[in-house]
Order: structure tokens, then C-alpha cells, then sequence
């Protein structure tokens, strides 16, 4: 079988899959977001490749995406945070979401996504609040940086201004309505004992209660890949037929699911062909 033929043959097998369904699980990562234009930060030159004052600084994702750096580099923790902020709410989410949108919509109890993506593009596709896990939060709120309670807020408010030789945020940064210290965004971050879960916890919540009312579930998880494997374990914890969607890790735990090695949009496109 010639490699076009074995990628037809899974998109194929994804389409029974998903005919045969009640409700469909999304599961994505950060590949998802590729096709719509955003970094993909895999490994230390690919995050530099994306932030140079960083590479030249030779401050890396992990040192960054830190706590610590609030507290040590309000500035710079900022900027990136804020560069990241502003570019989120610039970027339009590719058809690939509109597609993942109508596949939930042709099943009974329809779609929720899981998704480990801290960008909100899920919202920005038109997919509701209520069939949402952010598992690592969500960069458009904000939580006090000590934390002084367990408020978190929408980021409505920042409006970022970014130097891009240096990649710091200029003053005024946000800070804490409460109690006036420096705001953080409320994302998990590495080393992260300060992260205030409780919207997230209401999500699972929620999704719990999705999943108890499906009787026939289909996951299908889109450029999740096993460095942080969030939404993997998710995904493959759901005793149900999966679909996995990535281009570099394809492969399944079991036979009767369905590994595709290709970008989000590609196997979106081709399996609502299929269907249609």
C-alpha cells in the first residue's frame, strides 16, 4: 500500500468512527495552531527562533514561562506574556476549527474540546465557554502574582506595548486590583505552586458531566505531542476510539484507532470531504 493510499484508507476509517458516535472529544495542542500561523515552540531554538532578545539573553521557554520571572524580570516576564496576549487577538483561527465545529454538530450530544492551548483561539472559532478545558489556563485572564485570594479576572484591560529589541513591556504593568501588586497571567506555568486552578476546575467539572450522558464517544486529538502529554493522557484514558491527527507522532495504542500523520488542517479538510 503506497502512502496516499494508507492515508486515505485512515481518514477513511476516522469517518466510520466518527458516524458511529454520539459526542466527539477534541483533544489539541499546540500543533493545532500551526496552520493558523502560531509558534510552535519545540525545543530551545524553536521558542529563540520566535523571541530573539531571549536567544541572545540565552533565556530559555522554561526559564521564562516561570514564576520566577515575575518576581525577577517583571519586565521581561511581561513582554513575553504580553507578546504572546497581543498576538493571540490578532491571529484568526484557520478553518480547521469550522470544520472540528460541524463534525460535533452532526452528533447528538456534540463536541467538547480539552485542549492544553492557553490562546483562546477554541472561543474565537465560535465553540461556546461551557465545552471548554483550558488544562494549563488561559493567557486572556489574570490572577495576582503573590496570589492575595483566589481572584482571577479577564486581561480586557491590557493593552501591551512590546519593545522588540529587548522584548520588554513598557509601564504601566498590570497589577493586582485587590491588593496592587504586580498580575501574572492565570496560566500554569513551570514550577508554578501560585497558580490559582479554580476556573479550570470548573471546567473539568463540567466536562465530567458531558461525559457521563455519552454512551458512544469518538476522540479525535489534533498536534498533542508527548513532551507534555496533557492531552494525550486525556485522550487516551477515555476507553474510546481515537483518532490521533499529528504529523511527527502518529502512532495509536491500539488497533481500532486511527493514527493520521499530517497537519491539523490537511486531515480536517480530507475527513469533511469524506463525510460530505
Amino acid at each position: 500500500m503506497s502512502v496516499t493510499e494508507a492515508f486515505d484508507a485512515a481518514i477513511a476509517r476516522a469517518a466510520v468512527l466518527i458516524r458511529e458516535a454520539d459526542a466527539l472529544l477534541i483533544g489539541a495542542g499546540a500543533g493545532i495552531g500551526v496552520d493558523s500561523g502560531l509558534p510552535d515552540f519545540r525545543g530551545d531554538h524553536g521558542f529563540w527562533r520566535a523571541y530573539p532578545p531571549l536567544a541572545e539573553l540565552g533565556i530559555r521557554f522554561v526559564e521564562i514561562a516561570n514564576p520566577r520571572s515575575f518576581a525577577h524580570h517583571p519586565e521581561l516576564a511581561w513582554g513575553f506574556y504580553g507578546h504572546r496576549l497581543a498576538l493571540y487577538r490578532d491571529t484568526v483561527p484557520h478553518e480547521g476549527f469550522a470544520i472540528l465545529r460541524e463534525l460535533g454538530e452532526r452528533l447528538p450530544l456534540g463536541a467538547f474540546v480539552f485542549t492544553s492551548n492557553v490562546d483562546g483561539q477554541f472561543q474565537r472559532a465560535g465553540f461556546p465557554e461551557e465545552r471548554l478545558v483550558e488544562c494549563h489556563g488561559s493567557i486572556h485572564h489574570l490572577q495576582c502574582s503573590h496570589p492575595c485570594g483566589e481572584a482571577i479576572w479577564p486581561a480586557d484591560a491590557v493593552r501591551p506595548e512590546i519593545d522588540p529589541a529587548d522584548c520588554l513591556m513598557r509601564p504601566p504593568l498590570p497589577a493586582c486590583p485587590h491588593c496592587g501588586a504586580l498580575a501574572r497571567p492565570n496560566v500554569l506555568m513551570f514550577n508554578d505552586g501560585a497558580w490559582l486552578d479554580e476556573r479550570t476546575e470548573a471546567q473539568y467539572e463540567r466536562l465530567e458531566g458531558w461525559l457521563a450522558q455519552a454512551r458512544r464517544l469518538v476522540v479525535i486529538e489534533l498536534g498533542a505531542g508527548t513532551d507534555v502529554p496533557s492531552v494525550r493522557r486525556i485522550c487516551e484514558s477515555r476507553s474510546a476510539p481515537l483518532v490521533r491527527i499529528n504529523p511527527r507522532e502518529p502512532r495509536v495504542p491500539s488497533a481500532r484507532d486511527v493514527g493520521i500523520p499530517a497537519g491539523a488542517l490537511e486531515a480536517l479538510r480530507r475527513l469533511r470531504e469524506h463525510l460530505d
